[in-house]
């Protein structure tokens, strides 16, 4: 690790450069190490797969004076001195393939597998949730199999709905809100995971684990009309456990 002092407002720490879950949990712990400080200067703490950005507000504190604070040139020995609250799994269900992953058939061609293989491994491991971007609360997930390995699309779409579930390379992610994009949409959840109404807004945090499971036609109907009635109760359908 070490940092760099990139202008008068902004520090950059830097890790391995690597994108793994080990590299991953470094950054956590610097993370929650620096926001344990309450340093009233740092206006932003912004981490990615394994970088952390610091945001400094110049009327408080000049960004010198929050290396020092922070004890940045230590920052070696940092990570053991805080704690990084347990990483949670969510289980969340998807409907694959048909009008919900219409990509789900170029993915199976693309690695020789039926599309019953694509679902099994695709349900398969537990996703680290290495960040959040692109749209608040859309997930980079990490842990995606090789053998599910697939290219962003050629043309992207111009509308994919809430809740798709797609590929794109190595990585796997869902979409809070229906947008652009250029994914291989292989299915979708009909749980609602971002909600700027509801508190906390996201279901996930940076840390936390996504593992999908498959669901059928009329489960999928059924998490639909719960919805609609207002009769919906999301730990029925969405179970948490913790990693171990």
């Amino acid at each position: 690790m070490e940092y760099k002092i990139i202008n008068e407002q902004t520090i950059m720490i830097y890790f391995e450069a690597q994108i793994d879950p080990d590299t991953f949990k470094e950054v956590q712990y610097i993370a929650q190490y620096i926001k344990d400080q309450k340093n009233e200067a740092i206006i932003e703490i912004i981490p990615s797969y394994r970088a952390i950005m610091l945001n400094i507000d110049i009327t408080q504190s000049d960004v010198t004076e929050v290396v020092n604070a922070l004890n940045l040139d230590k920052i070696d020995k940092l990570a053991g001195k805080t704690t990084y609250p347990q990483p949670r799994i969510l289980h969340i269900p998807v409907y694959y393939g048909g009008k919900c992953g219409p990509d789900l058939e170029e993915v199976a061609q693309h690695n020789q597998l039926t599309n019953e293989e694509v679902i099994a491994l695709h349900t398969e491991n537990a996703y680290l949730i290495y960040m959040l971007g692109f749209m608040p609360g859309f997930p980079f997930l990490g842990g995606l199999n090789k053998q599910l390995h697939t290219p962003r699309r050629k043309e992207p779409r111009t509308n994919i709905p809430m809740g798709s579930v797609g590929i794109a390379n190595n990585q796997t992610g869902l979409y809070p809100k229906s947008s652009p994009g250029g994914w291989q949409i292989i299915g979708q959840t009909p749980i609602q995971v971002f909600d700027i109404n509801r508190r906390p807004m996201c279901l996930y945090n940076a840390g936390d684990y996504i593992k999908f499971y498959a669901i059928d036609a009329d489960t999928l109907t059924q998490i639909e009309q719960e919805q609609e009635r207002n009769q919906f109760d999301i730990e029925k359908w969405v179970s948490v456990d913790y990693e171990h």
